[in-house]
């Protein structure tokens, strides 16, 4: 309940009278709302002290007072709170100096110095608590976020069947996701990597297909608001991007089943834009193992990367793809981190010592990144965050923490995962919420330059020094999977025999007729 100033008589000092009422008042105008007159508090008798004296009650009205005034002044804005700092402190000193005189002669606070004791200190905390949230606005008005991954194409995939032009896909007003164009400005995302991604369902079926289709989603989006959003292919285009106050918009395929096994659709998905491509999703490839493998959920095949997945790992390289590694296994993060000679990414996981979920990224590979230059880009989704379905932003906040004390500050990025996941912390509910995580990294004593890192430069490092390990003058990879090692399915055999009777070896040509028989029992 709202309580008014008490007057009548009996009241000699009303600690009430300090709270701003009046226009030319030193503090800012107590709103209206906060000035509605309640029943007048009743005397409640003590055991102790004055039972029905004025005092008593002036206290108890004075701390109803002195707290809806500040939830009103809070409810105002930061500026006001903050701007009314100074005042109130002053005004509450010479409360603080309010005493009287007990029954035993002792000098003990007077009321207004228990009205002070009462909101002073939580006035401080959100004065504070603004100030932390002001100064993440400024830093992120000149260095956005840069997302690792967010997978709104597969919800307009999902929801509207990538038909942009139906107007419930309208994403200045998209609902029930946790991504649109209101929400990324006031989020402060000002790059963001968008997930090109195909359930592990289509590997061997029309993965290809289904990737193509969200690279066309993405493409079009730009094309639909380019008010809004600016699609580019390097960190220059990011930086741009920031010039022009648009959401750089990128290309990350998520799933290395989607080029089929072909160093080929690698190239070709490369030049629609694709500007990283994750190894595996929740299912192994033929030529690299994925993080349930971890869990004894799936089976080793490749034991980390098969020598095509080495073929894969040396062609990103040469062609400025950056590498991720959310998903893999501990052995395919190793393995790569050791072989790519450009760092690499984990562009939505977070950090196994906080929460033990095998799609985190432990402390032995966390030394990995810091020697290779490379990032983890946490990731918010609830079991990951807390490995329970609740979690928070503090939570969140512990990650990023543990590795900046593992890899260092430089080896921290956000990749929320959002519209990918079905829960997400209590604080960070959608993509607007990155600058209350910006000041909580503020109110944990990291520095506006380790802020900045988190938010876009560490991405902007690692990216731009995979655009200079690229070699495009480097012959291109040429060298096909084995027949053999790809999955059974009724895919045609081109190229892997000009004259199938006298050059096919003898384990593809058993392979190849295994293939036939299993297709022609399915006409």
């Amino acid at each position: 309940m709202l309580c008014a100033r008490r007057e009548g008589p009996g009241a000699q000092v009303s600690p009430v009278s300090l709270l701003p009422t009046a226009p030319n008042s030193a503090l800012p105008l107590m709103p209206a709302a906060c000035r509605r007159r309640p029943p007048p508090p009743t005397a409640r008798p003590e055991a102790r002290g004055p039972a029905r004296g004025s005092e008593g009650a002036e206290t108890r009205w004075a701390v109803c007072a002195g707290h809806a005034w500040l939830t009103c002044l809070r409810k105002r804005g930061p500026a006001d709170t903050c701007a009314a700092f100074g005042p109130l402190s002053r005004a509450l000193r010479t409360a603080g100096e309010d005493t009287r005189t007990g029954a035993a002669g002792e000098r003990i606070p007077g009321d207004r110095a228990m009205w002070a004791s009462w909101w002073f200190w939580p006035l401080v905390a959100v004065c504070t608590a603004d100030q932390f949230r002001n100064t993440a606005e400024r830093i992120m008005q000149g260095t956005p976020v840069i997302d690792g991954h967010n997978d709104l194409p597969w919800q307009l995939l999902k929801l509207f069947n990538n038909q942009l032009q139906d107007p419930r896909a309208n994403l200045t007003s998209l609902a029930h996701t946790h991504t649109n164009i209101p929400k990324l400005r006031a989020g402060f995302v000002g790059a963001q990597f968008w997930s090109a991604y195909t359930p592990c369902d289509t590997q061997n079926k029309d993965a290809v297909k289904r990737t193509l289709e969200q690279i066309d989603v993405i493409h079009r989006m730009c094309q639909l608001y380019p008010e809004t959003f600016l699609c580019v292919t390097d960190s220059t285009g990011i930086r741009r991007a920031f010039r022009e106050g648009k959401v750089a918009s990128l290309v990350g395929v998520e799933g290395g089943h989607s080029i089929d096994s072909s160093l080929g659709v690698l190239r070709a998905l490369y030049h629609l834009g694709m500007r990283y491509l994750t190894l595996t999703h929740s299912c192994n490839t033929p030529w690299a193992d994925n993080w349930l493998v971890d869990t004894g959920e799936d089976e080793a095949r490749s034991q980390g990367l098969s020598l095509f997945g080495q073929s894969v790992v040396k062609e990103m390289n040469r062609l400025g793809i950056i590498i991720d590694l959310a998903h893999a296994s501990m052995a395919t993060m190793k393995a790569v981190l050791q072989l790519s000679k450009a760092p690499v990414v984990f562009s939505h996981s977070s950090a196994y010592s906080v929460c033990q979920h095998r799609r985190n990224v432990p402390d032995d590979v966390l030394q990995l990144v810091k020697e290779t230059g490379s990032l983890v880009m946490v990731n918010f989704y609830s079991d990951y965050v807390s490995c329970r379905a609740e979690a928070n932003l503090s939570q969140v906040a512990d990650h990023l923490d543990h590795i900046k004390k593992v890899a260092g500050a430089g080896a921290v990025g956000l990749g929320g995962d959002y519209d990918g996941v079905s829960r997400l912390p209590s604080g960070l509910e959608d993509v607007s919420k990155y600058p209350d995580l910006a000041a909580e990294l503020l109110r944990r004593q990291w520095t506006e330059a380790e802020v900045k890192g988190v938010l876009a430069d560490n991405l902007l490092r690692v990216f731009e020094a995979v655009e200079q390990a690229r070699s495009h003058t480097q012959a291109p990879g040429e060298e096909p999977i084995p027949l053999g090692q790809l999955e059974a399915s009724c895919r045609t055999s081109y190229g892997y025999s000009g004259a199938p009777s006298l050059h096919l070896q003898p384990g593809a040509l058993l392979a190849s007729l295994a293939l036939l028989v299993l297709c022609l029992c399915r006409l």
